[in-house]
């Protein structure tokens, strides 16, 4: 596996990153990295890698866009000093283009937020050892919805960026499109953005995929 010992791994992102964290650093006891993916992420490391003594922190932030990021960079990220950095963000980037399409102050266009994301992780990268960069999801299964072609329109420019600073990429989209062959988008979220429990296991499966996790050590 790619994490090593001792090392810090800090989350951030929006709600599906938050999912009920401990304010305002999400780590520690009595569910204080929140009831998704990040907790799910932590709960295996733990259990397969315990001599790993690898930290979790989460620090997403329900409702965020990638421009809230920016606002909040130097403090809850930098000055954290983790060695690992997930990022997540691009939800409520797309979403709010859809739900609430008048207010366009609310709107982060794919132009502004590409530069933006792009600028964080220049930023960061001289700061960490290894970056990850997940992308935002719609859980639909029609590739035609217009909302669903504008989260791969953003996911795409997550990918480019992941691969442009050397990154580790994890498509979400692509992970949860395999299970939306089986399984109807509501069952998954009832709004097609807030994953269930097994949305969460979904996207800390992917996570650990790509950083070498060994599903069966110790068996």
């Amino acid at each position: 596996m790619l994490l090593q010992k001792s090392q810090t791994l800090l989350f951030i992102g929006d709600s599906i990153t938050d999912c009920d964290r401990a304010k305002p650093s999400g780590e520690g006891l009595f569910g204080a990295l929140g009831k998704g993916y990040v907790s799910m992420v932590d709960a295996f490391l733990q259990a397969v890698y315990p001599e790993l003594g690898i930290r979790v922190v989460n620090v997403g932030s329900s409702g965020n866009t990638v421009v809230d990021l920016q606002a909040r960079w130097q403090e809850d990220v930098l000055d954290r000093k983790p060695d690992w950095l997930s990022i997540m963000i691009g939800t409520n980037d797309v979403w709010r283009q859809y739900d609430t399409p008048f207010i366009k102050d609310w709107h982060v266009y794919a132009d502004k937020y590409e530069v933006t994301l792009s600028q964080l992780v220049e930023r960061t990268k001289p700061h960490v050892s290894r970056l990850v960069l997940m992308t935002p999801f719609f859980l639909e299964s029609n590739k035609d919805d217009a909302m669903r072609r504008t989260m791969d329109e953003y996911g795409a420019i997550v990918k480019k960026i992941a691969e442009r600073s050397g990154a580790l990429f994890v498509d979400t989209q692509a992970a949860f499109d395999v299970v939306l062959q089986r399984l109807y988008s509501g069952t998954l979220a009832w709004d097609r953005v807030h994953p269930s429990q097994a949305g969460h296991a979904v996207l800390a499966r992917a996570f650990l995929n790509k950083i070498g996790f060994d599903w069966n050590k110790g068996l």
